[in-house]
């Protein structure tokens, strides 16, 4: 009986095996890669030119997130504080530091510090801190508890997800504009009702007097 089908066609099955076992790896990889903080980046926390405390400043000293990253009402992108901001106390206080050598450095050159930067949004993102700032969402929504960290790391994911919760319920974040930089304010619960539901009665009434209804289902909304 003649052959029909010629010898290499043996090795489809081979190849086809081969091909399944690639892709398979593949979506493993990705499924790996994309769920996992070193995507999502939640815990990144680089090493500073300069060993600069948030506890210390933010916390203990209690200084207003503004003093530092000035643009963050006014501005798209939020600002890393010049030498010239930061020499404004250093210049008195601890100006012999030894620590503080990177900051007298940059003030006497005027090549600024080379902070590394640690919250970042993918290009294809389009986030605006001043919209978010000025209706009254706190920088603790998305950086958490800056004030308590002494070396400032990623606490949250920044994924799609993590907007989008937010998004579809704004009322969870919403607070008094002149409580979007005291990280530790929380609701004051009326009567017998829990520090949630004083949360949301708040978030709902500030949603409405603002007039807040950020993109959910318009993807042009956050990508530009």
């Amino acid at each position: 009986m003649p052959q029909i089908f010629p010898r290499s066609s043996n090795f489809i099955p081979l190849q086809i095996a081969i091909v399944l076992g690639v892709m398979t790896a593949g979506a493993l990889g990705a499924f790996w890669y994309y769920w996992t903080p070193k995507y999502t980046r939640v815990g990144y926390q680089p090493a500073q030119p300069i060993p600069f405390s948030h506890k210390v400043h933010a916390g203990q000293l209690q200084m207003d997130c503004r003093y530092c990253h000035s643009f963050v009402e006014s501005a798209a992108h939020s600002n890393i504080p010049t030498a010239q901001v930061c020499m404004s106390c250093h210049s008195q206080v601890q100006k012999d530091n030894p620590k503080l050598a990177p900051l007298r450095e940059a003030w006497e050159t005027g090549k600024p510090v080379q902070w590394v930067q640690i919250h970042k949004a993918p290009d294809y993102v389009y986030f605006n801190h001043s919209v978010h700032v000025n209706r009254g969402v706190s920088c603790v929504s998305c950086h958490g508890r800056v004030d308590q960290m002494d070396v400032v790391y990623q606490a949250e994911s920044h994924a799609m997800k993590f907007c989008l919760d937010c998004h579809r319920a704004p009322e969870n974040g919403l607070r008094p504009l002149d409580k979007v930089t005291d990280l530790g304010w929380t609701a004051t619960p009326k009567g017998k009702e829990s520090k949630q539901q004083a949360q949301l009665d708040l978030g709902n009434e500030l949603k409405t007097q603002r007039g807040v209804n950020p993109p959910v289902a318009n993807c042009a909304g956050c990508h530009r």
